[in-house]
C-alpha cells in the first residue's frame, strides 16, 4: 500500500489517497485539514474497506499529517513506512495515481466546491480505467481476479 495527500488551492483541504500497489485500487476521501488527527481517522476509514485482505504495510512520505503513524498501526496493524525524502519514486504507484486524479481534480481547485460524490466519482472513473501494466485490464477487474480466482 501507498499513501498520499493531494493538496487544494492555497493549501485549504486537502484529499488523502491510499492505493494498493499489485491490483492499482485506489481509494480516496476528502478532509477539510490536513492535521494529523483528521488524516488518521480517514486512513483508518479506507483501509477498513481492506480488512478482508492481509495488508501489512504502507508506505507514505515525509509529510506532518502522517504524524499519527504509530495510532494508525495500533488500530489497523499495518506498519508504516516513510520514502526518503526527495525520492517520489518510492512511492510511485500512488504519484502516479495522483497524477491520473488531477486529470479530474486540476491543481489550484478550491476543494470546498467539490462534493463527495464527486470523489467518489473520480475513485470509480480511475479505478476502472485500463492500465497497461495489467495487459489492460483495470485494478477492478485485477482485484476480482484475486478475490474470486
Amino acid at each position: 500500500m501507498e499513501g498520499d495527500t493531494i493538496i487544494g488551492k492555497d493549501h485549504k483541504g486537502a484529499i488523502v489517497t491510499i492505493n494498493d500497489r499489485s491490483t492499482g485500487m485506489l481509494k480516496m476521501k476528502k478532509v477539510n485539514t490536513r492535521e494529523a488527527a483528521e488524516v488518521e481517522q480517514v486512513i483508518i476509514e479506507l483501509l477498513e474497506d481492506w480488512s478482508p485482505f492481509d495488508i501489512r504495510t504502507m508506505t507514505v512520505d515525509n509529510g506532518k499529517e502522517f504524524a499519527n503513524h504509530q495510532s494508525i498501526t495500533q488500530q489497523t496493524g499495518v506498519d508504516i513506512y516513510f520514502a526518503k525524502p526527495y525520492h517520489s519514486w518510492q512511492r510511485g504507484s500512488n504519484e502516479n495515481l495522483n497524477g491520473l486524479i488531477r486529470q479530474y481534480i486540476p491543481k489550484k481547485t478550491d476543494f470546498s466546491l467539490i462534493s463527495d460524490e464527486y470523489i467518489c466519482y473520480v475513485e470509480n472513473k480511475i479505478n476502472n480505467r485500463p492500465r497497461k501494466r495489467y495487459g489492460y485490464h483495470s485494478p477492478l477487474e485485477k482485484m476480482e481476479k484475486l478475490l474470486f480466482n
